[in-house]
């Protein structure tokens, strides 16, 4: 790879952009007021993260195999995660607070492969090599699952867990 004057600059600024990544990230790990179509977006997001390449992948079983297992992992962490987070539910609303860490690093996988794939792409430019596509590599598929697999079952359990305080709720 040539060093240009571009290189360059992506080589300043993609340490930048992670840590304003991680930053932004991190402020959405703390205590936060559960809100119903918060979690409903939640499920119907990640829930189509998983769905949608799980379509495009029936003929390459491999990579849909990174990508189920993937999912299968992220909500065994999702689990792990719910029984971590602390909820209150108190005259203001309800409120829950994440498991920063396992949030973080959940989140931080994917961005990580994307950027990744968009070094490869920079990489290869001018090459004649073809444009990786998402879906291409198993360890992306992986990360995609985990990830997605991670949020779209902690937000059913967000959802879960606000039928059951409020039906406490109801009857006291």
């Amino acid at each position: 790879m040539e060093l240009t004057i571009t290189t360059l600059a992506l080589l300043v600024l993609t340490p930048l952009l992670v840590w304003r990544i991680y930053t932004r990230i991190k402020a959405q790990m703390t205590r936060q007021r559960s809100i119903v179509s918060r979690h409903y977006t939640g499920i119907l997001v990640f829930g189509a993260m998983i769905l949608v390449p799980a379509a495009q992948l029936l003929g390459n079983p491999y990579n849909l195999a990174a990508l189920l297992v993937g999912a299968a992992g992220g909500i065994g962490y999702a689990v792990w995660g719910l029984k971590l987070t602390r909820f209150e539910a108190i005259e203001t609303g309800y409120w829950f607070t994440p498991p920063a860490r396992l949030g973080l690093v959940m989140a931080m996988i994917l961005v990580a492969r994307i950027l990744y794939i968009g070094v490869e792409i920079y990489a290869n430019q001018g090459k004649g090599l073809p444009t990786p596509q998402l879906s291409d590599s198993p360890l992306t598929m992986l990360c995609v699952g985990l990830t997605s697999g991670y949020f779209a079952c902690y937000s059913v359990g967000l959802l879960r867990w606000r039928r059951r305080a409020k039906r406490e709720s109801l009857q006291a």
